[in-house]
């Protein structure tokens, strides 16, 4: 996964935290989700002495065949559950962990319109079961991953984190409630909570609801890259793995607890040139791309400035976005077998329903 480099220089680093990280107890919740299994990778690979537990609900966007590889291995363990079960999540904070990291989420805009009350049930109440097990027991960290939509549309410069936070859709909305409960519980309890705020991740092992993997398959397939409204909205994008090595460095640093920290990589495109981009690499017409009807209440720019960060552990990201995105769409060429299984039955259905193609005659976008 690269080296990280900045984590060794961490300013204000210590020795005890360092072996802590290398042979500590990792619970990572939403484990077999995206980021959850990059991150619980990077563990395996970067401390094979410390012991990591994934609980994860399995979900459709929960997929064990990202964490197949660790079945069996000493110092791996994986249970299936639901983060808003207390009768799951107690019992295993009981038997005791340092670090937890809350990636455990409903993650997609487009879903949390159509569903808003699973968003809530477990992007809010799921981080107050995690919360509530974890104050009984002494730890040394509780990360609870956020987003940068937190924030809502953002006009001129990136947003740092004292900027308030404006939610505009469900999923951001409940995103901003975990993070903020999170938060609570460190001004209220003195529990050792750390929030962050990542910008779009991209990446191996995404679902393919995603953009970036949803246009490199369906280019793969010769089928249309469905463009929502414009095309014009901008994200700032990160390589998952950039995202990860972040995450160590604020577990390298002590002192962090009870702040928030952004991360991002200054990568903003829009969706027009992300499409151009992909198809460029995999030689397909541009003609693949086709304008859909665009959602409600569609933010156009989320930026954030990741200052702090770099200047609290010595972070910044490694890759830069070509760089990044040709690793990705070779990642998804060579991997046929994981994705296309992915793009069947429930997919399709959500795919069908979600995207109205507006090429097609008003009878038909229905």
């Amino acid at each position: 996964m690269g080296e990280t480099g900045p984590v060794e220089g961490v300013p204000g680093a210590d020795l005890d935290r360092r072996i802590l990280q290398q042979t500590g107890r990792y619970l990572v919740t939403g484990g077999a989700g995206f980021i959850g299994s990059n991150f619980v990778r990077f563990l395996r690979s970067r401390y094979p002495e410390a012991s990591v537990t994934v609980l994860d609900k399995l979900t459709y966007a929960g997929n064990p065949a990202n964490l197949a590889s660790f079945e069996g291995e000493r110092g791996y363990r994986f249970v299936h559950g639901d983060i808003a079960d207390e009768r799951t999540v107690d019992p295993l904070i009981a038997e005791g962990f340092d670090f937890v990291l809350n990636f455990a989420a409903e993650t997609h805009v487009d879903r949390s319109i159509g569903d808003p009350g699973n968003f809530v049930r477990t992007d809010v109440y799921g981080v107050y079961v995690l919360l509530e097990a974890v104050r009984k027991r002494p730890i040394t960290c509780f990360v609870q991953i956020s987003t940068d939509e937190v924030y809502g549309e953002v006009f001129g410069d990136p947003v740092g984190e004292a900027a308030p936070l404006m939610p505009r859709n469900p999923y951001a909305a409940s995103k901003a409630g975990g993070d903020r409960l999170a938060y609570s519980y460190h001004a209220t309890y003195g529990l050792p909570v750390v929030v962050t705020r990542c910008s779009n991740n991209y990446g191996p092992y995404q679902y393919p609801e995603k953009l970036i993997p949803l246009f490199v398959t369906n280019a793969l397939e010769k089928k249309p890259l469905p463009v929502y409204g414009t095309g014009r909205n901008v994200r700032d994008w990160i390589h998952v793995e950039d995202h990860i090595l972040a995450l160590d460095s604020i577990l390298a640093t002590p002192g962090c607890e009870g702040e928030v920290f952004n991360i991002g990589a200054y990568n903003e495109r829009d969706v027009l040139t992300i499409a151009s981009s992909i198809l460029s690499h995999l030689g397909g017409p541009m003609d693949l791309v086709k304008h859909v009807v665009d959602r409600p209440g569609h933010d156009r720019r989320y930026a954030v400035a990741w200052d702090k960060l770099r200047e609290r552990t010595g972070w910044r990201p490694l890759r830069g976005f070509e760089e990044g995105l040709a690793e990705t769409v070779r990642w998804y060429r060579e991997n046929e077998a994981w994705w296309r299984p992915l793009k069947t039955g429930e997919f399709l259905e959500y795919y069908k329903k979600n995207y109205v193609f507006l090429d097609r005659p008003p009878e038909q976008r229905r």
